[in-house]
């Protein structure tokens, strides 16, 4: 696409790991320049967080993975002179983003006050783990802690089994998004007004916002969400919500009336209850389920219930999901390249007029555009 929707902003990322990368890598699908300030030597942390040892040149796949689409600049946030180089860059950036924990950036002279004295236009975007106040404030900000101190993992799994975690790091890319987000109504706001803002999100508020159906029940009956003993789905849904293993696979069961779903399994044991006994009899009757549909193969059952025009699916594996039809037409895959090596990833989700939003440039080498951007400083000094 010619001319993409950020084209002409200039984003400097103060971020590591997946949180404030993961904004910025949205940023930068929908065309704005997104510069790393990357400490030197080390970098970004994620450059050494190899998953399954999995590495591209020498930085691992998931920082690549995260990165694609930016530069990167080098900076000793401690050294004056470096210090001053930064300064020059937010006077001339849109927008600026950081994870660090509370109080860092203004260690360092640039927390949101004294970049707005640089800047007075400037977006100023942070996450943090638990918010800039209270007992938690300085406590890791590491997606697993913060699953299970918001509650999220007690909503996964069945009732019998201990809490079980989201298997991504669900708060960091809700968090990332959250920030977008915030960051782009302030676009908007300062394309009106001509001015700034603060942005702030935190990965305990993302979550908890993720959670927002679940914890309105709760303040209304201050009950703690129940999960189901067997197939559990959702802790407020009703049977037969939920994942049902057969005699080969399992499938997923949305919600269906249960007289119907008795009709479309010809399951008699189902047959004796009533809709009324959904969630008051949500295990009993899941456990009816559960010991039928392990008669037949997946197949077969998914065959009966759509000639009843019921919500059910196969669930299904990477592997089997790549061979469907309806994932390929999506064309979710993008090739990102570095030097003779290529990896594929997933493509920025977003369509603008029917064109997809792809990018075959890598994450930066550390400091790769050092030079680059300190003789484009110099230029408009001069």
């Amino acid at each position: 696409m010619k001319k993409l929707p950020l084209q002409g902003l200039t984003v400097l990322e103060f971020s590591q790991y997946l949180s404030g990368p993961s904004a910025g890598l949205r940023l930068a699908d929908l065309g704005a320049r997104v510069i790393k300030i990357e400490r030197p030597v080390t970098g970004d942390a994620c450059r050494q967080l190899a998953i399954k040892n999995l590495w591209l040149g020498n930085s691992s796949l998931l920082f690549h993975t995260i990165n694609r689409n930016k530069e990167s600049f080098t900076a000793d946030l401690k050294d004056p002179e470096d210090l001053k180089i930064i300064k020059q860059l937010i006077s001339k950036a849109d927008v600026l983003t950081h994870n660090f924990r509370p109080g860092i950036m203004e260690k360092i002279g640039l927390g949101y006050d004294s970049v707005k004295k640089i800047n007075d236009r400037i977006i100023y975007a942070e996450i943090s783990g638990y918010g800039k106040k209270g007992p938690w404030k300085n406590k890791p900000g590491q997606d697993l802690l913060l699953q299970s101190m918001s509650g999220l993992a007690h909503t996964s799994g069945n009732d019998d089994q201990d809490p079980v975690p989201f298997g991504i790091a669900i708060a960091d890319i809700i968090s990332g998004t959250h920030l977008v987000h915030g960051i782009l109504a302030a676009l908007i706001r300062r394309q009106k007004k001509g001015i700034g803002a603060l942005i702030e999100v935190s990965l305990l508020e993302s979550l908890l916002d993720f959670q927002f159906e679940l914890l309105t029940t709760y303040f209304s009956s201050n009950q703690q969400p129940q999960r189901s003993k067997h197939s559990n789905g959702h802790t407020l849904l009703s049977a037969p919500y939920g994942i049902y293993a057969t005699a080969e696979g399992f499938i997923a069961i949305a919600m269906v009336p249960l007289a119907k779903l008795s009709a479309a399994l010809d399951c008699t044991a189902l047959s004796h209850f009533i809709q009324e006994d959904a969630f008051k009899k949500r295990d009993e009757i899941k456990e009816i389920i559960n010991q039928h549909l392990s008669q037949q193969p997946a197949s077969f059952w998914i065959k009966k219930l759509h000639q009843y025009d019921l919500w059910a699916m196969e669930v299904l594996d990477w592997l089997q999901m790549k061979k469907e039809e309806a994932y390929k037409v999506l064309e979710m895959e993008q090739t990102v390249g570095l030097d003779e090596k290529q990896f594929l990833t997933t493509r920025c989700p977003i369509r603008i007029n029917g064109k997809k939003l792809v990018s075959a440039k890598p994450a930066p080498l550390l400091g790769e555009q050092n030079e680059k951007i300190k003789s484009e400083l110099f230029n408009l000094i001069a």
